[in-house]
């Protein structure tokens, strides 16, 4: 059912795939990466008092809340039948928290979430209970905040304009130095423990 429901996915944004569009995708991206970072230190804030929460990132932004809603516009269109977008709006965030966690603890042998105490967990990186909010928080974003980011986009196109190709190379800098910073640290680690033993 699943491959047949993504084999008749159409494309949503063609125009996505110029610079237009790839000015656009960077704004997405920003905003909604600098919203999750706000979001994850709120909750971590009131479930354990602290607000910074440790990221991989230098800057505040959390790449994983800026690659899923871009990938939810892309493939979800205003027709698209609610069944779909439910669909959608689980299955994405759910793939891109757990291919990102599978990734960071192959990586840099660390995870920066663990979800290994919760029920219905696969790897400690992905759980029923999370993926639930992420659904949740997926339409949400859809329905309500979204259309708002595309209004804001609309007012300060002029001036992104000029800035968006600025804005992609602050993000590979710090990707960058970001893994040369937890490639040191594991570096150091396993350092550290071959003089113990």
């Amino acid at each position: 059912m699943i491959i047949n429901l993504l084999n008749g996915i159409e494309f949503q944004n063609p125009d996505l795939f110029n610079l237009e569009g790839a000015a656009a995708i960077i704004f997405y991206f920003t905003v909604y990466s600098l919203l999750g970072w706000l979001l994850e230190n709120s909750y971590n804030f009131l479930t354990k008092r602290e607000f910074l929460k440790p990221n991989f990132l230098y800057g505040p932004f959390k790449p994983m809340y800026g690659f899923t809603p871009v990938l939810l516009v892309f493939f979800i269109s205003p027709e698209s039948n609610i069944g779909v977008v439910m669909l959608f709006c689980l299955l994405i965030p759910t793939m891109v928290e757990y291919l990102t966690g599978a990734l960071l603890q192959k990586l840099f042998n660390r995870k920066w979430w663990d979800y290994t105490d919760t029920p219905m967990q696969l790897h400690g990186h992905i759980c029923l209970s999370f993926s639930l909010s992420w659904m949740i928080l997926s339409l949400l974003c859809i329905k309500w905040v979204h259309p708002g980011i595309v209004s804001l986009y609309d007012v300060v196109e002029p001036f992104w304009t000029w800035v968006w190709s600025a804005i992609g190379l602050y993000f590979l800098a710090d990707l960058v130095l970001a893994i040369r910073k937890h490639s040191l640290q594991e570096l150091l680690t396993e350092k550290a423990n071959n003089q113990i033993q």
